[in-house]
């Protein structure tokens, strides 16, 4: 009889045990999900902002407009060659343009040059905005160590897109109150 107690008490420890690391285990995949959430997501904005901004060298009709694309293109390639190796490093696949950012691009393709500078300036703001939240959660919550860092390391610089995107828009007479008026993810 004591054998059969000693015998069903593991057995209910075991499953218990097993049990209890579950939820652990659960969190870390969630951890990991939003590791790989966030490389897609800062890889493909980063492509877009590189094809933005050459579009906007193309296009826009203000210097202010044409530098800003300028700069986004040469920060951008750096920042997508970081996300690129970081991604290698932490085993996802390399970054490409997620739907929605082809459905940006595809507009901003068909924008004539007349409006092109109003109407890229006010998605600038939007993007980098996204941009910093995105940065901002993942540097403060990553799992991925290296992805981690890398989302602490290019946080500022940023920040520093978000700030001129918002300079640049004021500029050109850009309406961004749409952008500054919706509700922020994770806030």
């Amino acid at each position: 009889m004591g054998v059969k107690f000693l015998a069903s008490a593991a057995a209910a420890g075991l499953l218990l045990s097993a049990t209890a690391a579950v939820p652990g285990a659960a969190a870390q995949e969630a951890g990991l999900t939003a590791d790989s959430t966030f490389i897609q997501t800062a890889g493909s904005l980063g492509l877009l902002q590189v094809k933005l901004g050459k579009l906007a060298e193309e296009k826009g009709s203000s210097p202010s407009v044409r530098d800003y694309g300028k700069r986004m293109v040469a920060d951008y390639t750096k920042v997508n060659e970081e996300l690129a190796s970081g991604a290698k490093q932490a085993a996802y696949p390399e970054p490409v343009m997620l739907r929605e950012h082809k459905q940006i691009l595809d507009r901003f393709t068909k924008t004539g040059r007349s409006s092109f500078d109003k109407k890229y300036m006010a998605e600038m703001v939007k993007q980098q905005e996204e941009a910093v939240d995105l940065f901002k959660r993942e540097s403060q919550g990553g799992h991925v160590k290296s992805l981690k860092a890398l989302a602490s390391k290019t946080l500022p610089e940023v920040e520093q897109h978000q700030t001129l995107a918002r300079q640049t828009a004021g500029t050109v007479g850009a309406d961004v109150t749409a952008a500054n008026a919706r509700p922020r993810q994770g806030s």
